[in-house]
């Protein structure tokens, strides 16, 4: 299959920079409003108002009918959870992904919350979930491939005795939300496309303490597992660079 992977000028990466750090300060807004009792729809109406206020768009908004700005993932659900009237509670974990489009150019990126104490096991979950993203960027130069950054994640997952969501993966962004390469979260060294200087990726791993195993649920939308194990989803939208990589959407 022939892929269509756009590199990006240095202008470009600048404006897909301002993109980001809107989404990172966009998420920082968030985590002063998760606790026990905030409901995932006040959560998306927080992130909406930051966003537009600060001039950008929330780009999950009507995407393919997507009917929220963000997506709040809670416990058991992976990705693509529905704002609603739920509330969050003591011992919950909420993953929240979202778009920000700015002067043309996307950002993705997703953490995922701990609400109030969990338990150590599942402090792990999410603290090796992120980690295993930065064991995956940590590989992004120009003459690597993809599936070093596939491999370097789905070891990391696997030696803290976690499974990989395989049916979901990252991508490149741009000017699209999802553009090529697909960037799985398992795979074999040395193999998929060449990294190049300009390329723009969503490198984002999907964790789950239980099985790898996953389901759609009623509303079309929403991914679960599918024994109901907890899972964990952190994302960086990363440009590869001359000498390595940026990340654009952190601070």
């Amino acid at each position: 299959m022939l892929l269509l992977i756009n590199r990006k000028s240095e202008r470009e990466i600048d404006l897909m920079k301002k993109a980001g750090h809107l989404n990172y300060l966009a998420h920082e807004e968030i985590k002063k409003h998760i606790h026990a009792g905030v409901t995932t729809k006040q959560l998306d109406k927080i992130a909406h108002d930051f966003i537009v206020k600060n001039g950008g768009i929330p780009s999950c908004l009507g995407f393919e009918g997507f009917p929220a700005s963000i997506c709040t993932s809670i416990n058991d659900e992976v990705v693509h959870g529905i704002p609603c009237n739920r509330k969050l509670k003591n011992g919950d974990i909420i993953s929240v992904d979202f778009t920000v489009r700015l002067n043309g150019y996307e950002s993705d990126a997703a953490r995922t919350y701990i609400v109030g104490n969990v338990s150590k096991e599942i402090e792990d979950l999410v603290k090796n979930t992120e980690l295993a993203l930065y064991e995956g960027i940590k590989l992004v130069k120009p003459g690597a491939r993809v599936g070093d950054i596939s491999n370097a994640i789905e070891t990391f997952a696997h030696n803290h005795g976690l499974s990989v969501v395989e049916e979901l993966v990252g991508h490149g962004i741009g000017t699209n939300m999802h553009e090529d390469p697909d960037i799985p979260n398992f795979g074999e060294k040395n193999s998929g496309p060449i990294l190049k200087e300009g390329m723009v990726l969503a490198i984002e791993p999907m964790l789950n303490l239980g099985s790898k195993e996953v389901c759609m649920l009623d509303d079309d939308w929403t991914i679960a597992t599918l024994d109901e194990s907890p899972s964990s989803h952190f994302e960086h939208t990363v440009a590869v660079t001359k000498d390595g990589y940026v990340i654009l959407t952190g601070d």
